[in-house]
């Protein structure tokens, strides 16, 4: 499990991560063999633990014993993983344990730091797929349970793991909190496990060459940090020294985090501390309502295959193109909030001093991609709007790299288009958008309502 305290100064996500390994008396998960429920074909064979409210626990080829997952502590495994606001979280006056108060609203898939099992209320195994429902516990906090229950579907497909999973939010704060780093999910496998290959250059599928992420945490404080990266290709594994193990890809991520807990000599099984680390990103609003939804692939195999399934997903030419009509799409605000979940048919954000929404991790170069188009619709006259772009490689947008559009009067929907190419500073690659929706205070309350927004490419 990561455990970050949310700080995102410049809209990038920054997370810091403390395990209790040896400060913190914590129970280290039992042998459960009982309440295992398998699946498994000709190739693999993947396990989650019913005790452990549904969270895989166990990954491996379906003829040989060998466990590539974690499970020291119930922070490990690869399970559902969430946070939010409030900050500290104190239901009812109920205080988190100090080491963890900066974590929040926490709720985890397999139980809590005081050994609290998250319980599992549905379960189905029909032989090819598995089900699970639970009431996951708050991690911070010794036996309080969810206002949520997660929901897995799981499916095998050749050496493939197919995961969906869904947050469904039940909250009695019904505050807006900004937005969150979510994993989605966590996965911890074993030391030998230890090194993390990504690729995060700016020639995503053409087999330009991978990066080793060197990133390793020996055991001499309590504090680690993760590495992070941009994958432009949406895929990370974690290796032995044999280039085996097991890799991730998410349909939508790009921002990955990941690393290595542990001593230099990267031994160890499914119980003992040292660990690997790994899990792709979204920055998210999670309200109190929420029905959030993300889907993933584990791939167990060696490096080449990894790759290669990803490669098939992803088409080489990806045109950005978010449509608001049933959810944020992974974008979040900044200075205002929005109309709440859930979303119908379009996505009406509070106007105000600064007010802006701030995109995914992206990838495209300026060469492919002249002009960005919006279409949305102010309630009160705005005179024009404002695009910031972030380059790659970068952590912040620049203040001196923006672009302003005009806005007609009137309130019905209009389409703007932002030509890029006008300024001779749009060279290179990018990646992250953020849209200030009045470049001036506007004079009076209002919103604006929006539809979607898109890349323009190139020849049209």
């Amino acid at each position: 499990m990561v455990f970050p305290l949310i700080s995102r100064p410049a809209f990038l996500l920054q997370m810091f991560v403390f395990f209790p390994l040896f400060s913190i008396a914590q129970r280290s998960t039992a042998d459960s063999l009982k309440s295992m429920s398998y699946i498994r074909n000709e190739v693999i064979k993947v396990g989650i633990d019913l005790n452990l409210g549904g969270s895989i626990t166990f990954v491996g080829a379906a003829d040989q014993g060998e466990n590539l997952i974690n499970n020291h502590d119930w922070g490990r495994q690869v399970q559902m993983s969430f946070y939010g606001r409030p900050n500290p979280f104190t239901p009812n006056g109920k205080q988190p344990l100090p080491f963890w108060r900066n974590l929040g609203w926490n709720p985890i898939q397999s139980g809590d730091y005081a050994g609290n099992r998250s319980k599992v209320v549905a379960h189905k195994n029909d032989g090819e797929s598995l089900y699970v429902k639970c009431i996951p516990m708050q991690w911070p906090l010794d036996n309080e349970p969810g206002e949520c229950f997660f929901e897995s579907w799981i499916t095998l497909k050749g050496n493939t793991i197919e995961v969906t999973s869904r947050l469904v939010n039940r909250r009695a704060d019904t505050s807006q909190y900004r937005g969150g780093g979510q994993e989605l999910p966590a996965i911890y496998t074993n030391a030998p496990y230890h090194r993390i290959v990504t690729y995060r250059g700016e020639k995503p599928f053409t087999g330009d060459t991978v990066s080793l992420i060197r990133n390793h945490n020996f055991p001499t404080g309590k504090g680690i940090h993760w590495a992070d990266w941009h994958a432009t290709e949406g895929w990370a594994a974690t290796l032995n020294d044999q280039d085996y193990g097991l890799g991730v890809w998410h349909p939508t991520s790009q921002d990955f985090k990941g690393g290595f807990y542990g001593d230099s000599t990267f031994k160890g099984g499914s119980k003992d501390a040292s660990t690997a680390y790994l899990s792709p990103l979204h920055t998210e609003i999670l309200d109190h309502n929420i029905t959030y939804t993300y889907q993933y692939v584990l791939i167990v195999g060696t490096l080449k295959t990894i790759r290669e399934y990803a490669y098939q997903q992803q088409p080489r030419q990806m045109k950005p193109l978010f449509t608001f009509e049933k959810d944020r799409q992974h974008w979040i605000l900044e200075n205002t909030t929005d109309s709440g979940w859930p979303l119908k048919d379009a996505w009406t954000i509070k106007l105000g001093a600064n007010a802006a929404a701030v995109g995914p991790h992206l990838f495209w170069n300026a060469s492919d991609f002249p002009a960005i188009s919006l279409q949305a619709a102010w309630s009160v006259p705005v005179k024009k709007g404002r695009i910031y772009l972030r380059r790659f490689g970068e952590r912040d947008f620049s203040e001196q790299e923006y672009y302003d559009f005009e806005v007609r009067p009137g309130d019905e929907f209009q389409t703007c288009r932002i030509d890029l190419t006008a300024s001779n500073r749009y060279q290179g690659a990018y990646s992250g958008v953020k849209i200030v929706w009045s470049a001036t205070a506007p004079e009076e309350d209002g919103t604006v309502t929006v539809k979607n927004i898109s890349w323009e490419p190139s020849g049209k």
